[in-house]
């Protein structure tokens, strides 16, 4: 968004100084001016915001169609930083060790702290967010994507704006074959944050619950992907306001275009509940 030049600096500096053959560097500007960036970093800068997936999608189209000049995308947060010098090289061995794996989420660590928040780490036993293990998702700000998985399920989804758009491509992209590692070795420091600082949060996480569940799941499990999730709102006691953005955005939800619907198969059903996350919580 163009307001954190220092931050993207030192995020450019840690990419820079990673092991092995240099990484090719794209900066968009998503509705705004770039910021001065070093020699060699290419930038786009967008005449408006397109939200995050959009973005993104732009980003990854610098490499050619879905990304194919390349073989893996980094996507991280411009206030983000690589914590270690060896986290590309980890990418690349990764993903030559195994060929079905299609996207690495990376460990989101506070640089104060060290910790890790529980929202960081993308699965239901979350306890402990140095243990490594396949996931059913994977953290927007902080990964890597094989770029055939782009090729085979297309990108990330523009109309979700922001929330959500990263399950949406992991459910297709394992409804494909491919499969999404979780990995604490490979640290992005990033400060600690809650998600509802964004005025927009409440309500675009209500209609793009409902847009993901109208897309991606088969029939009989909408309506219980969406109680759950109902449920577990209110338990949680949001403020009235938030409450009312909620609902209004839930009703959004089903009252606008989600995109084409193609649900997943019951064998990724089952897929994702063998990996302890069924398409129902």
């Amino acid at each position: 968004m163009g307001n954190r030049p220092d931050e993207l600096r030192a995020l450019l500096d840690s990419v820079a100084k990673q092991d092995g053959q240099p990484v090719e560097v794209v900066v968009v500007g998503n509705g705004s001016p770039v910021p001065d960036v070093p020699e060699g970093v290419r930038t786009i800068e967008l005449p408006e915001n397109l939200g995050i997936p959009g973005g993104r999608n732009v980003g990854t189209e610098a490499f050619g169609p879905s990304g194919r000049d390349v073989d893996i995308v980094l996507f991280l947060d411009d206030d983000g930083l690589l914590a270690q010098h060896d986290t590309a090289e980890l990418c690349r061995a990764a993903f030559a060790a195994d060929p079905r794996l299609g996207i690495i989420s990376f460990r989101i660590a506070d640089p104060d702290t060290g910790e890790t928040q529980r929202r960081h780490v993308p699965r239901l036993r979350a306890a402990d967010p140095m243990r490594s293990s396949r996931v059913t998702t994977f953290l927007g700000g902080a990964n890597a994507v094989r770029t055939r998985v782009f090729a085979e399920v297309g990108g990330l989804p523009d109309a979700f704006f922001y929330a959500h758009e990263e399950t949406d491509l992991a459910w297709r992209a394992l409804d494909a074959g491919w499969m999404i590692d979780y990995r604490s070795d490979m640290v992005l420091y990033h400060p600690t944050t809650a998600p509802s600082r964004h005025a927009v949060y409440h309500r675009m996480v209500a209609r793009n619950r409902v847009w993901l569940a109208r897309r991606n799941l088969p029939a009989p499990l909408v309506p219980v992907y969406l109680g759950v999730w109902l449920l577990l709102t209110l338990a949680r006691r949001p403020s009235r306001p938030a409450l009312r953005a909620w609902f209004g955005g839930f009703r959004e939800g089903w009252a606008t275009p989600c995109g084409p619907r193609r649900p997943m198969k019951w064998r990724t059903v089952w897929r994702l509940t063998r990996l302890g996350r069924p398409p129902v919580i």
